[in-house]
């Protein structure tokens, strides 16, 4: 597992869900069940269409019910997302979880799975500002623009990358460790929400 095998599989998914372009596109995952390879692209697909569904709500023509429609489901993906992000922190607490700590060992403020939500959303910014540098009816300005973006976002994706690998080492070298503090969200629970419990 490395940062070159997730950006892999996050543009293999982003890819594969711009070949329809729609929101509704059922994922097909081409990956093993359970396997991280699996839970990188399921990660992916539910980061790219929510990426998609924070365009439509934006549109100023958006009828009322629609939009009441669209924000309940970015709301499911918000918490499918979170879902998704503690798989795979579970996964990883399996395969380093018994690695040594030294005594010296610093605590990561953020675990590899987070660190790889920020990579997945990372690639969805790379793919959208490229699309707009090479947008022929744009303006130059415009483009170049875009291309300054695309740039700094490039360089981040080596940066992150990698941080990414970098963090692994440690962790198994018992430099640093990870703890995972779930994400607790209150608002979809109905017995934390008071909006929720109170109109039982």
């Amino acid at each position: 597992m490395n940062a070159t095998l997730a950006n892999t599989i996050f543009r293999q998914s982003i890819d594969v869900y711009h070949q329809a372009d729609h929101v509704d596109t059922p994922i097909q995952n081409p990956y093993p069940a359970q396997s991280m390879e699996a839970l990188l692209y399921q990660k992916n697909w539910i980061d790219t269409v929510q990426w998609h569904l924070e365009d439509l709500i934006r549109s100023p023509e958006i009828a009322p019910e629609e939009l009441v429609g669209l924000k309940r489901r970015i709301d499911q993906s918000n918490q499918d997302r979170t879902d998704t992000v503690e798989q795979m922190d579970d996964w990883f607490i399996a395969l380093l979880g018994d690695a040594p700590r030294k005594p010296t060992a610093r605590l990561n403020s953020e675990t590899p799975a987070w660190l790889l939500d920020r990579m997945s959303i990372l690639q969805l910014k790379i793919y959208h500002f490229r699309e707009q540098a090479q947008r022929t009816e744009a303006s130059d300005e415009h483009r170049q623009k875009a291309q300054q973006k695309l740039q700094l976002l490039l360089e981040q994706e080596t940066d992150l990358a990698q941080c990414f690998d970098e963090l692994l080492e440690d962790i198994r070298n018992g430099d640093r460790f990870m703890k995972v503090y779930r994400q607790m969200k209150m608002y979809n629970d109905p017995t934390l929400n008071p909006v929720l419990y109170q109109q039982k």
